[in-house]
């Protein structure tokens, strides 16, 4: 069932408000029907159950936040804008490519936003594609979608996992050691991140010892982590995400293998985090953004905002949600126009403004690509930093376009329509 929403406020709530006020009002699927204007539609196609589901929930409720602050600015081309949700699983592309059609062809959705599982995302830009609908991915990092894969219409907010990797390698290398074995999600993700993480390891002097990978859902790691022990590397690095991530950094440490080797990897989430015991927040990571910015009053403000309607601080999932729902109201503001080939043209090479982008160096989708260049993060986990939510330390703040390569190293061919 198609979760409805505006402002963050559940359909059936609106429509009981409606009732409340008057009958007649309950004619349409929403009030504003009422006054003469079609609510301009974001279809959110993520997931809410499964491995990832803890991400997904994270990513609606940026979307949600800026659903309310769009309608309070007067909405998208002076309309309401509504927000449609549906749960894709963690890991079938089959339901989230079915979820995708529907919300496009039954719903009329005017903007289709997901997925973080890059799979699921990559299998949704084609309908994406196929439909001509824009499209941003908040957060499916494989290279594919802004690389090989690229469509027009189709833009990213999170960072490829080249980017990733060229961040954090250079670190690694000099405080850890050059000798490295993977454990790996086994699907589009775990493979371009770790062949990314191959090539920036050899360009700093290192090398792979050994892989491994696993399977989406792995609860049990203690083979995997065997083998690397056997293998004697200098950093063991992980790469799975979600759930996994949490077995197994947890099984890790109780192996004792962080006495003995860097556990490190390059994406982390302050979700995973969280959700690890003091002892197993260990290694250096890559953070694609972080919610303690002391510096920037644009993130305290957003910070503030989602702590009033979660209690939690954001982490980098709520940014991405926040700010790919942002992309659509900008992208049709400013072209004036909800024409996908009209907003794609907008967005190409737009800079975010300080009060979305939230980090120190402002954001902007590179031309060509329609990959977002902001900032990245790297720094080691902690149990506890200047507050129980404080998680990670950076140490080092990366600029995306030292870390993006050139436009042709990403393998995008954009091709517009004539």
């Amino acid at each position: 069932m198609t979760q409805r929403t505006t402002g963050g406020v559940t359909r059936r709530t609106i429509i009981k408000a409606a009732a409340a006020t008057a009958a007649a009002q309950v004619a349409g699927p929403f009030v504003i029907s009422a006054r003469g204007d079609t609510p301009v539609r974001i279809g959110l196609d993520n997931p809410l159950t499964g491995t990832y589901a803890a991400l997904g929930k994270n990513e609606l409720i940026g979307c949600q936040l800026a659903i309310e602050q769009i309608n309070a600015k007067g909405g998208i081309l002076s309309r309401q804008v509504e927000l449609l949700s549906e749960d894709s699983t963690s890991g079938d592309a089959g339901t989230a490519v079915q979820k995708a059609r529907k919300l496009i062809d039954r719903d009329n959705v005017n903007f289709l936003v997901g997925n973080v599982n890059s799979a699921l995302a990559l299998a949704m830009a084609d309908v994406a594609a196929e439909k001509k609908v824009l499209m941003v991915v908040p957060g499916g990092h494989t290279d594919a979608v802004t690389g090989t894969s690229c469509h027009y219409n189709v833009f990213r907010v999170c960072n490829t996992t080249q980017m990733e990797a060229n961040a954090v390698a250079p670190t690694l290398i000099k405080n850890a050691g050059k000798k490295w074995y993977y454990i790996t999600p086994d699907y589009a993700f775990g493979h371009t991140l770790q062949a990314g993480l191959e090539k920036a390891c050899a360009a700093n002097g290192g090398s792979k010892i050994g892989a491994d990978l696993t399977p989406l859902g792995t609860t049990d790691y203690s083979s995997y982590l065997i083998k690397a022990q056997a293998a004697n590397p200098d950093v063991i690095i992980f790469l799975p995400q979600g759930d996994d991530m949490i077995n197994a950094m947890k099984q890790a440490v109780q192996f004792g293998l962080d006495k003995r080797f860097h556990l490190a990897g390059a994406q982390q989430e302050l979700e995973a985090l969280e959700g690890l015991p003091p002892e197993a927040r260990v290694g250096t990571w890559v953070f694609e953004w972080y919610w303690n910015q002391p510096n920037n009053p644009h993130v305290a403000t957003f910070v503030s905002a989602i702590q009033k309607k979660t209690g939690k601080v954001p982490t980098a999932r709520t940014w991405f949600g926040y700010a790919a729902t942002w992309t659509c109201a900008l992208a049709a503001n400013n072209a004036k126009s909800l024409d996908t080939l009209k907003m794609a043209k907008t967005l190409s090479g737009m800079k975010l403004p300080p009060e979305v982008s939230l980090m120190p160096d402002q954001a902007y989708y590179r031309e060509g690509q329609n990959q977002l260049l902001g900032d990245l993060f790297v720094g080691q986990a902690q149990a506890k930093g200047s507050t129980a939510e404080d998680l990670f330390k950076v140490s080092t703040i990366v600029k995306g376009p030292d870390a993006a390569g050139t436009l042709a190293e990403t393998g995008c061919k954009m091709q517009w329509p004539a």
